[in-house]
């Protein structure tokens, strides 16, 4: 089966490698020469973890190409992806399709008899309607089909999230492409992984309503947080205690800083957008929405509590600025955000991160970077941790205080020790959690 592919964005990458590498023969279509250039060179734009050596090893199999042709692409191909981005507009927040409509046009005059379009870029109930219209309009004599079918990709983990993932969802309108599409997806559902065929709009919405499950579970777990905090109750143990129920699980139920990303604040804000022009209030989206971004400014609040009330004048070591670890994505970060609030309080702002420090300038106004999380905090009036990556947990909290201008640790993603700190003479500040914390060896236990 040869596939087609526009886009090589974050979407387009992961599926053309992951599609390739099931077996079957895929060709990547940009309108960037210089990106084409790189990724025929075997380099990619962004950080995801076994992405590069999976697109390398299918352009060596030659079962993976990349052109900016869109013509030559299409017409040969039995399945055509857009995969283009749907960035919210400035105003409103509604999803910008015009990417989409640019895509349909320029490539309605070339699709072959029978070729079946597939929608994986995340679009607003009706998109593929529009693009049905539209072809029919700009083609009347051949036969095509419009498929929904919504990526579920984790960033930091979307090789594996396609190549496993909890569920394919298609969206079609007749049985041939239904089929079309079980097939192309048969090398990864061998493993038994479940398959949800429905209807088209059925299939858009429910990309949308994960999303918004899930900023709503965030959402809820920082609020609980708050709470601990006034009544001296340690959110690590009441995130466990309802997580193990089955019901509700554990997944993303982390205190932190509130969400960010490219999906989930433009997906939530077109969901919401959708659900306005079909007359409906989707009032636990709304506070969901509403709640995050209040939290972030919490934060800074927080911040600027443990440094005595106020961050004018201070220095203030900043680790992680990607909205989780595992990428280099700092789009909505709730990092860039707090960074800019405490700018605004007049704090002076020094920040590493592993993947995410070219990206910063054009973000968050001027911030000083460092080469190592060491270098970051010296001589800084406090150390603000904003992403979960890894190495940060293992920290060397001896020389932190060593380094620290001031002895002061805000952890917003809870991923030091309290105890650990305190014994290092840190003035420990976590989210929902008290400082000293000798009960919570349940909660180790399962962590470990």
């Amino acid at each position: 089966m040869n596939i087609a592919i526009i886009g090589c964005g974050y979407v387009g990458l992961v599926s053309g490698g992951c599609f390739a590498s099931a077996g079957w023969t895929v060709t990547c279509v940009d309108n960037e020469p210089a990106k084409i250039g790189s990724l025929r060179q075997g380099r990619i734009p962004i950080y995801e973890p076994r992405l590069e050596e999976m697109l390398r090893e299918n352009m060596r199999l030659e079962r993976l190409s990349f052109t900016t042709e869109i013509d030559a692409a299409v017409s040969s191909a039995d399945v055509v992806f857009i995969a283009v981005g749907t960035p919210a507009l400035p105003a409103g927040g509604q999803a910008d399709l015009s990417h989409v409509f640019q895509v349909v046009g320029q490539m309605a005059g070339h699709l072959c008899e029978g070729a079946v379009i597939v929608v994986k870029s995340t679009v607003p109930v009706g998109t593929g309607d529009e693009i049905e219209r539209q072809l029919r309009r700009l083609r009347p004599d051949a036969r095509f089909a419009v498929v929904s079918n919504p990526e579920f990709l984790r960033e930091g983990a979307a090789v594996e999230d396609f190549m496993r993932p909890d569920r394919i969802v298609i969206g079609a309108e007749d049985n041939a492409s239904k089929r079309l599409m079980l097939r192309l997806y048969h090398p990864i559902t061998l493993d038994r992984v479940p398959v949800v065929v429905t209807r088209r709009r059925t299939s858009e919405l429910i990309k949308y309503a994960a999303n918004a499950f899930l900023v709503s579970k965030i959402t809820f777990i920082n609020e609980m947080a708050d709470l601990c905090e006034n009544i001296g109750a340690d959110i690590g143990d009441v995130a466990l205690g309802i997580g193990l129920d089955h019901r509700i699980g554990c997944a993303f139920l982390q205190a932190g800083p509130g969400y960010g990303g490219s999906c989930f604040p433009k997906d939530t804000m077109a969901l919401l957008e959708t659900a306005r022009s079909f007359g409906t209030h989707l009032r636990v989206v709304e506070a969901a929405v509403a709640g995050n971004e209040a939290r972030k400014r919490g934060m800074a609040l927080k911040v600027a509590e443990a440094c005595g009330g106020s961050v004018r004048g201070r220095r203030i070591a900043v680790l992680g600025l990607a909205f989780k670890p595992g990428t280099d994505d700092i789009r909505e970060s709730p990092a860039i955000t707090i960074i800019r609030l405490l700018q605004g309080d007049g704090a002076e702002i020094v920040a590493y991160d592993p993947e995410g420090m070219t990206r910063i300038r054009a973000r968050a106004g001027h911030v000083l970077l460092a080469n190592d999380a060491y270098a970051c905090m010296q001589g800084a009036d406090a150390l603000v941790i904003l992403t979960d990556w890894p190495e940060f947990s293992e920290l060397d909290l001896n020389r932190v205080k060593a380094l620290l201008r001031e002895p002061v640790v805000v952890d917003l993603r809870n991923i030091l020790s309290p105890e650990k700190a305190s014994a290092a003479g840190l003035a420990y500040v976590g989210v929902g959690r008290p400082v000293s914390d000798g009960d919570n060896h349940i909660w180790s236990l399962a962590a470990e």
